[in-house]
């Protein structure tokens, strides 16, 4: 029996998404081992990691001939720049959300990658939500009929401004709708394809905001409308997920723990490692063979471990990545057509 590869990766930043959402999931995947992360300032990940380096620089990851696959987890106006590089460099990238600034850098990221027969990843990990996983297996299923709208939100009362000031502070990269809207932009667009044209209201709410803190997307199919919202100010929380088909509704809370548990520093290797509590679970309200029918769904588990592996298998044996490149061009074009709508107050085509 052959031993199994090892991706020896590399991280580009160790604050929270570096050691909240990467580490603990790289650390428990056999296939991966950390090197080390780029830390400009505090030196951290060898506290988590006593075995790993602290590099001084992304060149000196770069000239590192053992790093195979690099996370670009910096802010989101660098991940073309420092991506690009990587790609040059010869190793495969694993890119934060969102993706890039515009859907221009984003297919040259992908040709190049292409080109150099890399493997090039969106780190959308809201796919294996369990909230989201139970969202896809209703529709998958087709339990309710023909869709005709379907809204995802992503909204939260917190009206004070955030205390990392790269987040508040107005860039190309700034603004909720490339934040959270690409998670569920990208949720959207996984299940139901590319739409035929985009409408957006994008506005500042937040008092002292300077950057877009929510966001309403209208997304234009053939029979289809998608409405996608997120916004800072849902004192009282409405279900994430509302689906109207010709024949019933499906309603789910935004109910995944992983985030939660990660933050409490708990390490995701347990079986039960997201269950939700079953007062969360979707409302089903249908006909199934000519009779109504209104029941609770048992959730799905989600895991964010599946995306990783996927990452692992895509370089250990050719397979295709979880997120693809392809699939940030596509996020990119509706996000940077949301913009356009907003700033010409029109529907724009794709």
């Amino acid at each position: 029996m052959s031993e199994q590869r090892i991706v020896k990766t590399a991280l580009l930043s160790y604050g929270m998404s570096g050691k909240i959402f990467h580490a603990p999931f790289l650390d428990l995947h056999p296939g991966f081992e950390i090197t080390g992360s780029w830390e400009r300032s505090k030196k951290l990940i060898q506290q988590d990691y006593p075995n790993v380096k602290s590099y001084p620089s992304l060149e000196s990851i770069l000239e590192d001939e053992e790093v195979e696959l690099v996370i670009v987890n910096t802010p989101i106006d660098s991940h073309f720049e420092y991506t690009k590089k990587v790609l040059l460099a010869g190793k495969h990238a694993v890119v934060e959300k969102a993706f890039t600034v515009t859907a221009a850098e984003a297919k040259e990221l992908k040709a190049l990658a292409d080109a150099k027969g890399l493997k090039l990843s969106v780190f959308q990990n809201r796919r294996w939500d369990s909230d989201f996983k139970t969202v896809k297996k209703v529709v998958k299923e087709g339990l309710l009929g023909e869709l005709v709208e379907v809204t995802f939100s992503y909204e939260q009362h917190s009206p004070e401004l955030n205390a990392k000031a790269h987040l508040e502070t107005p860039s190309p990269g700034s603004g909720l709708l490339r934040d959270r809207g690409s998670h569920i932009t990208d949720q959207a667009l996984y299940l139901f394809g590319i739409p035929d044209a985009v409408y957006a209201d994008l506005r500042i709410v937040r008092p002292g905001s300077q950057v877009n803190d929510y966001f309403e997307l209208l997304l234009f199919y053939d029979k289809l409308r998608v409405r996608l919202k997120g916004g800072f100010v849902a004192r009282e929380a409405v279900p994430a997920y509302v689906l109207q088909g010709l024949k019933g509704s499906f309603l789910k809370s935004r109910g995944d723990l992983q985030e939660d548990k990660l933050v409490a520093g708990e390490k995701p290797n347990s079986d039960d490692w997201c269950t939700e509590p079953e007062e969360k679970q979707g409302v089903l309200h249908t006909e199934v063979d000519g009779r109504i029918v209104r029941e609770k769904v048992p959730t799905e588990k989600g895991n964010y471990l599946d995306y990783f592996e996927g990452v692992y298998q895509s370089i250990a044996h050719n397979k295709t990545e979880p997120v693809t490149a392809a699939d940030g061009v596509n996020t990119m074009k509706v996000l940077e057509a949301a913009i356009l709508s907003n700033d010409e107050k029109r529907v724009v085509q794709l």
